[in-house]
């Protein structure tokens, strides 16, 4: 099976060792409200998102993940349950012989352990929720 490997926080990691709170200048919660707040939907969720068109993603808590797509597209999944030290690790691996991710895959959590990453959690993903930036007022 092909096996892709999102990271998060690349920002951070070239950073070298600054805190998130230091980079982001407000607590995790915080952050992580934001980051919930800025979307809205836009539209009908969907089963699948293509891979090749995934460019990046963000943790945003245990149950919240942003893909975002080629061309600006952002798509939600909410987890249908909590997947443990998720947002603590922000980062995440799966498998799939297919060029899609889909709510009926699972994700395993990627954790740090003995120097190098161990795959921790798995956890199974949700309906991809199209997202569009609310508009400042």
């Amino acid at each position: 099976m092909k096996r892709q490997i999102l990271f998060l926080t690349a920002a951070i990691a070239a950073i070298g060792g600054m805190s998130a709170t230091a980079i982001s200048g407000g607590s995790i919660s915080e952050r992580r409200a934001k980051a919930l707040a800025a979307y809205e939907p836009a539209g009908e969720p969907v089963d699948c998102v293509t891979l090749s068109q995934v460019r990046s993603s963000r943790v945003i808590d245990d149950r919240t993940i942003d893909f975002t797509l080629a061309g600006g597209k952002v798509y939600r999944n909410t987890l249908p349950y909590s997947c443990p030290s998720l947002a603590s690790e922000e980062r995440f691996s799966h498998r799939t012989s297919l060029n899609q991710l889909c709510s009926v895959d699972t994700i395993r959590v990627l954790q740090s352990f003995g120097g190098g990453l161990q795959e921790g959690a798995g956890c199974g993903l949700g309906k991809f929720q199209p997202m569009q930036k609310i508009q400042p007022r």
